[in-house]
């Protein structure tokens, strides 16, 4: 069955008006919304408690105007992204597999989506290789689920996954168990790094579960469609797989590449064109029209504390944490180039593209 895919804005905090409108203008039904992608307003740590108003307003839309019970429509993958420094706008992105008398008439590999969640993942998994087989086990049931048999069709993959708290920290140790960190805003980038690890090792971008030492050490080590986001809501890996796969029918594309640093507009529209969109050598974002459905990115401050050349303070910068400081940059960056600045912009990209970098995914218009 094809996939409908829109992005709506947020108006408050706990605004799902956007999705209410999409159902009630029959754009999709609630039954038929499948994964919901999103970034709210709040500061992007571990008290960040607008992901869960968002996600308690979506899943609510969801079932006031769908059929489904409250544990199926728990059970729809709800990723949300906290933060939105700079110029960065709240929206959510939502894909929905509408009836097959909706889709294209193309022969052409289109959008497809699939999703799954792992084994549950217990604190002392993350940052180990335990979370790494986890993850990866979870990616290989979505891709089948998307109906995706290339690993080379995959362009988009979005988690979520749980971080450490104390309360988990204490769980563990209680166990007899150690974990990673006990720094609980740190855990966030190791949770993100271990999962981005989980997904190369199932699309065989790398060749092997790597050792416990190279975990969060190894930055040569990297997924080029992986974005990781890690919160308090959940317990095990929420995994959402985007690619093109043969008979979806969609009217959409996808396509990814990679953002070199963290200017590299290029790289923004390396996957604009992979997704199929014919630009001229030298783009600007009123070539778009519009074609762009959005553009998810994840980015990290440069551990050598430089950019091309130049020094960088954002890492020794006591009083605003350089999570802050790159989502605000590369959202700016990203909200010029394509003109628009609801962008998904998320931070803590370890081993997800290369460091100082990250990975760059663009769904199309194709129709």
């Amino acid at each position: 069955m094809p996939f409908e895919v829109r992005k709506v804005e947020f108006k408050s905090v706990n605004d799902a008006s956007g999705l209410a409108a999409l159902i009630d203008d029959g754009v999709f039904a609630a039954d038929e919304v499948v994964a919901v992608i999103g970034k709210t307003e709040g500061n992007g740590g571990v008290n960040d408690y607008t992901r869960i108003l968002a996600d308690q307003a979506y899943r609510g839309v969801l079932m006031d105007k769908g059929t489904r019970s409250a544990e199926e429509v728990k059970q729809v993958p709800m990723a949300w992204s906290g933060g939105c420094d700079g110029v960065i706008t709240p929206h959510a992105t939502i894909f929905a597999r509408v009836a097959d008398d909706r889709g294209a008439d193309t022969d052409e590999k289109r959008l497809s989506v699939g999703f799954a969640m792992s084994d549950i993942l217990l604190p002392e998994d993350i940052g180990r290789p335990a979370m790494v087989e986890k993850v990866a086990e979870g990616v290989k049931r979505a891709m089948a689920e998307a109906g995706i048999d290339d690993v080379a069709d995959v362009h988009y993959v979005q988690t979520k996954t749980p971080l450490l708290v104390q309360e988990t920290i204490a769980d563990a140790h209680a166990r007899g168990e150690t974990v990673f960190t006990e720094d609980t805003l740190y855990s966030m980038d190791i949770s993100n790094g271990t999962t981005g690890l989980g997904i190369a090792y199932a699309l065989g971008e790398i060749d092997a579960v790597p050792a416990a030492e190279e975990i969060c050490r190894n930055t040569d080590l990297y997924s080029a469609v992986a974005s990781c986001s890690s919160g308090v809501e959940l317990d095990r890996a929420q995994i959402v797989v985007v690619g093109n796969a043969a008979g979806a029918r969609s009217h959409y594309r996808v396509g990814h590449s990679e953002m070199k640093d963290a200017l590299d507009a290029d790289g923004i529209w390396a996957a604009i064109r992979s997704a199929g969109l014919e630009l001229p050598e030298r783009p600007h974002h009123s070539d778009l029209g519009d074609k762009l459905v959005g553009v998810f990115l994840k980015c990290e401050a440069d551990t050598t504390g430089a950019l091309r050349g130049r020094r960088q303070l954002m890492l020794d910068d006591s009083d605003v944490h350089h999570h802050r400081q790159i989502k605000g940059a590369v959202g700016g960056v990203t909200a010029a180039t394509v003109g628009d600045p609801a962008v998904f912009v998320s931070v803590g990209a370890l081993h997800q593209g290369p460091r100082g970098g990250g990975p760059v995914a663009a769904i199309v218009r194709a129709d």
